[in-house]
């Protein structure tokens, strides 16, 4: 059985695949910024699954040293993790920028999954065929490193797909710096029925199970395993999509050497 770690995963389609993961036996780790929330939420998926192999973790991904401070806890309590799931993500907000003046859409939508990874990956290594799962969008478009790095305001439709083609430039890179360790980026389904597509467009067109059953099966399906450094779009199918090409942006070296840099800019201002 894996031990598997589901950011955001006290609602929508990270809930979701969290229950239907602890039915199969895994030892699943719940994220949340509510610690009530997340006591409810394994309370819940305990009684359902059956299993009490389910803890949890309290962290605000908008705030990129508690993100830090989380990974570093996390790690010390876990031996190895088996599969990363960064599954949080904002899209419409009433405080669209908080500490640091940079967009929340950047920072928890890839900036949190960048230092999160980054401080698990010595216990991804540990396992065998470890699996990074990073949420995209098909909502992706080309980044303005300004943005990124707060200078310039965006709307929070344009935030949001560039914080989701960063994300999915960076796995792709992340996944040629690491090949001992599985990355692919997801776009679960568009508008599946959540609480954050509710409040960005008040109706969905799929049910959010859609978008939780391809977590499940790219978290632990062997059918997957060694697949890495691609983007799966699960618009492309039903009941499940397939592999497809992303942005063309996230395979540009250019581009990508250029995100990489700002974002490690912007992170050395974060933390000074």
């Amino acid at each position: 059985m894996k031990s598997i770690l589901i950011t955001g995963s006290t609602d929508g389609i990270g809930k979701l695949a969290a229950k239907k993961l602890a039915r199969e036996g895994h030892q699943i780790y719940i994220h949340g910024r509510n610690k009530e929330k997340i006591e409810g939420t394994i309370d819940e998926i305990r009684k359902e699954s059956g299993s009490m192999k389910v803890f949890g973790a309290q962290a605000d991904l908008s705030n990129l040293k508690k993100v830090k401070a989380f990974a570093e806890k996390t790690a010390f309590q876990l031996s190895k993790l088996d599969v990363l799931i960064n599954n949080a993500g904002v899209f419409k907000t009433p405080h669209p920028h908080n500490i640091g003046e940079l967009d929340i859409r950047f920072k928890v939508n890839y900036l949190a999954p960048y230092v999160l990874t980054r401080e698990m990956l010595p216990l991804l290594k540990k396992s065998a065929n470890s699996r990074i799962i990073n949420l995209s969008s098909a909502a992706q478009a080309a980044v303005s490193t300004d943005a990124l790095q707060g200078t310039i305001s965006l709307t929070q439709q344009e935030s949001y797909a560039q914080s989701k083609l960063a994300l999915t430039t960076w796995s792709f890179d992340l996944a040629k710096k690491f090949k001992d360790v599985s990355v692919i980026a997801v776009n679960p389904g568009s508008l599946l029925n959540t609480k954050m597509v509710k409040e960005a467009y008040g109706n969905h067109w799929s049910p959010a199970d859609k978008g939780a059953n391809i977590l499940f099966d790219l978290a632990v399906s062997p059918e997957f395993e060694g697949e890495s450094g691609k983007y799966f779009d699960n618009d492309k199918g039903d009941p499940r999509g397939r592999f497809a090409e992303a942005h063309p942006d996230a395979y540009s070296e250019a581009k990508i050497e250029g995100l990489l840099k700002t974002t490690e800019l912007v992170l050395s201002n974060q933390n000074s």
